[in-house]
């Protein structure tokens, strides 16, 4: 029976992959009559989650709120791989990511393709560049998603944030909107190292349930105040959704 499964995840890989390749070679096409622009590549983006990789990964997302505020900064914290998929079904934004993704063949071109502001997070240059593309972006009217607990979190709790982008945040003025989100099972959870293995783990079940909530947009001076606040709410909305419903959190 678990063979079957797996491959039920073999057959998702293929069929997203080819939609990809799909995608990405249809628009490039496409550019010779129309030319390329981020709003152009947005909407691509938005369109091959909507309508390849939320029916054939069998996502259900129960909803709260929406993203109203543009540009401005989004940050959600962070469980699964899919978490920017998930998001990015409802919200147009440059998503800052971890380098190691720019490795991924296919995924790599449709990430930048659709905006993507790539960051070692262990190389201190990087996260400098990273922090100027991001006001760049969102004084450009574009808006910008980070995960500033700059890993997956395995806890019940988001792990620490990071107050860099916060700092930026308040410095320029920029609105900053909080998103929670939670799994329902604990096989969505990003615990195993590699890529490929984790995407077998967690695509292998029939069904991936998620709840997602957008806030209301935080503004202050204060990057460490606009940080603690975000935090704040991102924890006690993800504790909400656990209860009744998470069969892992409790554990």
């Amino acid at each position: 029976m678990k063979a079957i499964f797996y491959i039920l995840a073999g057959i998702r890989a293929l069929l997203v992959f080819g939609f990809m390749v799909i995608f990405i070679g249809s628009y490039t096409l496409s550019t010779f009559i129309i030319p390329h622009t981020k709003e152009r590549a947005l909407n691509l983006r938005r369109n091959f989650i909507r309508f390849v990789v939320i029916p054939i990964f069998n996502v259900h997302i129960q909803l709260e709120g929406y993203p109203t505020v543009k540009p401005a900064l989004y940050i959600c914290n962070h469980r699964s791989f899919i978490d920017p998929l998930a998001i990015c079904k409802y919200l147009d934004a440059f998503v800052i990511a971890k380098a190691e993704v720019a490795n991924y063949p296919i995924i790599n071109k449709g990430a930048e393709l659709s905006g993507v502001v790539w960051v070692d997070r262990n190389n201190k240059d990087s996260r400098a560049a990273t922090r100027d593309k991001m006001i760049e972006v969102l004084q450009s009217g574009y808006n910008i998603l980070v995960f500033p607990e700059g890993t997956v979190g395995k806890d019940p709790y988001p792990l620490p944030f990071r107050k860099g982008t916060f700092i930026e945040a308040a410095e320029h003025q920029i609105n900053v909107v909080p998103i929670a989100m939670e799994f329902q099972s604990a096989q969505d959870l990003w615990v195993l190292e590699k890529f490929i293995p984790q995407y077998f783990y967690q695509f292998s079940k029939w069904r991936t349930n998620i709840k997602l909530k957008f806030g209301e947009p935080l503004t202050g001076t204060n990057g460490e105040e606009l940080c603690n606040q975000a935090y704040d709410w991102v924890s006690d909305e993800v504790s909400k959704m656990q209860e009744g419903w998470s069969d892992w959190a409790k554990k």
